[in-house]
């Protein structure tokens, strides 16, 4: 998939084909501005058909992944800690509507709905002439899965929320009800099978974009999230059974060149473990490009004034690795003092161990930090072109093995080989009987700072008590010491607020959730 470089001309969230947002200052809905494309002008030929899509794997969720979904996904998770203000709260479940991150998350979310929105209301109903139906039904699904993603998020952040199909019919409307949990799954699971029978892509044919088993992986984790287990088992086992994607430094049929390392390097995007992931460009426009490096790295590595340290490997995370001589995950997500990283700018040597302690943590972040643009393929300060993973094939295998045993379907084996593949390409011995603590561990691990550990956190039976025994300290007396913090996580917590500046605009928000009235 070639990158796009989409330009931000407005500033509120827009609805054509290639009319992207920075930012919007009061509702997720908008008009659309006047010289927006319409099918009449633009969806003609199979390759403007195809072009629609691609702001999907951009600019629309800037704000969520560089600067959201972190502190979601890792501070709320507790695999990462902070001390930096903006963003405290996530590590202190105190979270209100007026948090600006909050609000940004919000904000992109619905960016991204909006944008698939504007593909699907303004591709036309039957193929123009020289496309054909399967042409016009692949971008179609490709924007239902780009949709369903976006909703996937939304909804294990809040909840009950609106479901929108076509924002221009809702602009004006100060009061949109909210619809019942369980008709926005089912929304997302209609958008995804939807996807699975129509999109024609492959890795082979299109490795930047989603495929028919990439979204049939995604909705194997949606059933996996509902505890739909037997549907979880059977999705991912055929996504597994297909041969399409490879676990990258596996071994067997399904493994392939490469190792943990390797899926980090801006080389190897789209690699072949690589299912779902958002494209970032090299432009170095801001908005085109990944700013996480610029939140997890330290001070120096980027070669600019960015390399914030916001967040540090928590405590709690580093206690979780059993052997970090052993586990290859461990130096590659988590950065060491006075320690060689050959991957990074042509060779790069963390400092003293006194200027490694990112957050009190006496250590600092690794993964997504790429290094200087001369080193990485291009991009500038917060703008940098290694793609964000959505989901991948190892996620894919654990889903499988995770189904298994909460009796799904399967055998004992097939969990076993599944989560050895994990182990055995970290470096770690193979393990009999894997249980559900065995391998929610190994999913605390294997996707520590790829910022969805809340989401898994939060689908314990026991996730208020696992949360509240996250260790939330840190280190002081240079590192000698350990001043412990623990938060106790109530049921209310496991849902954010709306933001506030939302519910002021849509006070329907507030209201009772109504199921959704036209499924299609």
């Amino acid at each position: 998939m070639k990158n796009i470089i989409f330009k931000n001309y407005f500033t509120c969230i827009v609805l054509g084909l290639s009319l992207m947002f920075s930012s919007c200052e009061d509702e997720f809905l908008d008009r659309p501005p006047e010289d927006a494309f319409n099918s009449a002008e633009f969806y003609q030929t199979a390759a403007q058909i195809e072009s629609g899509t691609n702001a999907l794997y951009t600019v629309p969720w800037f704000r969520y992944v560089s600067e959201a979904q972190w502190p979601i996904g890792e501070l709320a998770g507790g695999t990462g800690r902070t001390w930096d203000p903006r963003n405290q709260d996530f590590d202190l479940f105190a979270v209100t509507g007026s948090n600006n991150t909050l609000g940004l998350a919000w904000t992109s979310l619905f960016a991204v709905v909006a944008q698939a929105n504007g593909v699907l209301n303004l591709l036309p109903d039957t193929p123009p002439q020289g496309v054909t139906n399967e042409q016009l039904n692949n971008a179609i699904g490709e924007a239902r899965a780009m949709r369903a993603l976006a909703y996937f998020h939304i909804v294990r952040i809040w909840g009950s929320v609106p479901i929108i199909e076509n924002n221009t019919e809702l602009v004006g409307e100060n009061s949109i009800p909210r619809h019942i949990v369980d008709d926005v799954y089912q929304f997302i699971k209609n958008d995804l099978q939807f996807a699975v029978d129509n999109i024609s892509y492959t890795k082979a044919s299109d490795p930047g974009r989603i495929s028919s088993n990439g979204a049939k992986a995604l909705l194997s984790k949606v059933h996996l999230t509902r505890k739909e287990y037997a549907q979880a088992y059977q999705l991912s086992k055929e996504v597994i059974d297909s041969g399409e994607f490879k676990l990258l430094g596996g071994t067997g049929a399904d493994g392939a060149a490469g190792s943990y390392n390797d899926l980090f390097l801006t080389a190897n995007d789209n690699n072949l473990e690589s299912i779902i992931a958002l494209q970032w460009t090299t432009s170095g426009v801001s908005n085109d490009g990944n700013a996480v490096q610029s939140f997890y790295a330290l001070s120096g590595i980027t070669g600019f004034t960015d390399g914030f340290s916001a967040i540090g490997p928590s405590l709690d995370l580093q206690a979780t690795y059993e052997d970090i001589e052993m586990d290859q995950r461990f130096m590659a997500t988590i950065m060491q003092p006075d320690t060689f990283y050959p991957d990074l700018n042509g060779g790069y040597t963390s400092p003293a161990p006194e200027s490694v302690d990112a957050q009190g943590t006496r250590a600092a972040i690794k993964k997504y930090v790429v290094g200087t643009p001369a080193t990485n393929g291009g991009g500038a300060q917060g703008s940098y072109p290694n793609n964000t993973y959505m989901l991948r094939y190892a996620d894919v295998l654990l889903i499988n093995a995770e189904a298994i045993i909460m009796g799904g379907g399967g055998s004992m084996e097939e969990a076993e080989m599944g989560v050895n593949k994990i182990r055995n390409r970290a470096g770690l011995p193979s393990i009999s009987a894997p249980t559900f603590e065995a391998i929610f561990k190994e999913r605390k691990i294997e996707f520590a700072f790829e910022m969805i550990h809340w989401f898994d956190a939060i689908r314990r039976d026991d996730a208020t008590d696992y949360l509240s025994n996250i260790e939330r300290g840190w280190f002081f007396n240079n590192g000698t010491e350990v001043f412990s913090r623990k938060v106790t996580v109530t049921p209310d917590k496991l849902l954010f607020p709306y933001p506030s500046n939302e519910t002021l605009n849509n006070p329907a928000l507030l209201d009772t959730p109504i199921p959704y009235p036209n499924f299609n």
